[in-house]
């Protein structure tokens, strides 16, 4: 498989070592300056690329979906911080019958974390002692704050309790309102990324933990999701992969 990077920084060299360990070929790598408004993604030098794995800008997400797009080349987006014009990105994936695959997290071990998370929500419903929160760290570049991890968490947490309705991030001014769940976020250091859930009751406390080791993990489900949505067409979220694969399919290729 031919791969086009967009995005040339640490992600985009943990994802080319991670796709060159599975066998494929980096064919096109484009950085920032290579690629404004999505001006490097043309048919001439796409013409090989069988999929492109999109690790830049929220800002330059719209251009480069637009542009692979229109060059009928597959997209796994792995920037964060876009979901306010998701909207937008499907009626352009659907526009041009093409197929994308986006996450906040491509970490295998996070999706699963999610999942464990759900369950965890549920069988805390049923006992209001137990208080429920979210914690994550990461290092002190990150623009955004919560994470995409952390909120999508915490909506496990708010659909899986009652009680619990929206989100309050950061530091509130006075008491957690009763039906808040705290997010709290930190920004130091080097951190690749940390995402705590805890339900505090009056006897105990019980915290679930996912701890990332490097972006070899992040790089690694980003290929994968690669490998999965060639040959397909639509607009996925990597919990579609994720299922595809539990349920024993994970051969890629049309549905």
């Amino acid at each position: 498989m031919n791969v086009a990077l967009l995005g040339y920084g640490r992600m985009g060299h943990a994802v080319e070592a991670a796709a060159t360990a599975r066998g494929h070929e980096v064919h096109v790598k484009l950085d920032v300056d290579d690629n404004a408004d999505g001006a490097g993604i043309d048919a001439a030098r796409f013409a090989a690329v069988d999929v492109a794995v999109d690790f830049t800008q929220p800002s330059a997400v719209l251009d480069n979906v637009e542009a692979t797009m229109r060059v009928g080349v597959p997209l796994v987006i792995g920037t964060t911080g876009w979901d306010d014009r998701a909207g937008e990105v499907r009626s352009i994936v659907e526009e041009h019958d093409g197929a994308l695959v986006h996450a906040a997290n491509f970490s295998i071990g996070a999706n699963l974390f999610l999942r464990i998370i759900e369950r965890a929500a549920a069988l805390f419903d049923r006992f209001d002692d137990y208080d429920p929160y979210v914690f994550e760290h990461h290092h002190r570049n990150k623009i955004d704050a919560p994470s995409g991890t952390a909120l999508r968490l915490a909506q496990a947490v708010i659909d899986g309790i009652d009680r619990k309705t929206h989100v309050q991030g950061g530091n509130p001014d006075g008491a957690i309102e009763p039906d808040g769940l705290h997010v709290a976020s930190l920004r130091a250091g080097k951190a690749f990324g940390e995402h705590r859930v805890g339900f505090d009751g009056e006897t105990d406390v019980i915290e679930l933990v996912h701890l990332a080791r490097g972006r070899d993990g992040f790089a690694h489900g980003a290929v994968l999701a690669a490998e999965w949505i060639a040959g397909r067409r639509g607009f996925f979220s990597f919990d579609q992969v994720l299922d595809n694969i539990l349920s024993g399919d994970d051969t890629g290729g049309p549905d």
